[in-house]
């Protein structure tokens, strides 16, 4: 049974994560989104990518990453092209965290061009330097990329995770609504931008973000190589 259902709701897919668990992004994951995304780049006119009830996404699967090596490598590398990937999605996308967003899962939220979360006792925010995960450079470009100024130190090197009402103060999210109009109000974002005309946006969207792109694949390979040759010294 696949881990991510994609569905269509007039002119927009709706891919949702639901591994039965945390929606960790374990290998198998990040290829069924990636899937999701070239599927809808030819069937819609927009995206919604959302989550479980309570569960957006934890991040990265803490058991392959924790084994360090190759596995690690192999799956940082992976996990910073599908948020590179979304990033520059040529279609509109919402990101609607249904609960929790967490390390790599704040930066699946934060790579959407528009984002909402439901409110609750839910956690966003990038946590690995509190669990000893050095941040790779592709966490810190998007990070920058959405997180208001004053707050980008706690919200990286401090480690700092917010609520989603906070959450939406500092940038993780546009705004946070009632869970019970989540998905509804991630439809009408989405379909509001549907309305723009699609290749306009499209070139716009990519000559805006390029830059960021190029310059995290330039270097992603040699700074994990660094973070995690460092990380297995002492």
């Amino acid at each position: 049974m696949g881990q991510v259902a994609f569905e269509r709701d007039g002119d927009v897919a709706v891919i949702t994560m639901d591994d039965g668990k945390a929606n960790a992004l374990s290998p198998s994951l990040i290829e069924e989104i990636g899937a999701a995304f070239d599927r809808a780049e030819q069937e819609a006119e927009a995206v919604v990518l959302t989550g479980r009830e309570g569960r957006f996404c934890a991040g990265f699967d803490l058991k392959i990453l924790m084994g360090g090596g190759q596995p690690a490598k192999d799956l940082f590398m992976a996990g910073g092209e599908l948020f590179l990937r979304i990033y520059l999605h040529p279609q509109p996308v919402v990101t609607a965290a249904t609960g929790h967003a967490i390390a790599g899962g704040a930066l699946l939220l934060g790579v959407g061009d528009v984002r909402v979360g439901a409110i609750g006792d839910f956690k966003i925010g990038l946590n690995e330097i509190s669990i000893g995960v050095p941040l790779p450079v592709f966490a810190l470009e998007i990070a920058q990329a959405v997180i208001a100024t004053p707050h980008l130190f706690d919200a990286t090197l401090r480690a700092k995770v917010y609520r989603p009402t906070e959450a939406a103060t500092v940038g993780w999210l546009n705004g946070a609504v009632d869970a019970s109009v989540l998905a509804e109000t991630a439809l009408r974002e989405a379909n509001a931008l549907a309305a723009l005309p699609g290749k306009p946006f499209a070139i716009s969207k990519h000559s805006q973000r390029r830059a960021l792109a190029d310059r995290v694949r330039a270097v992603t390979e040699d700074d994990l190589e660094e973070i995690l040759r460092r990380m297995s010294v002492g």
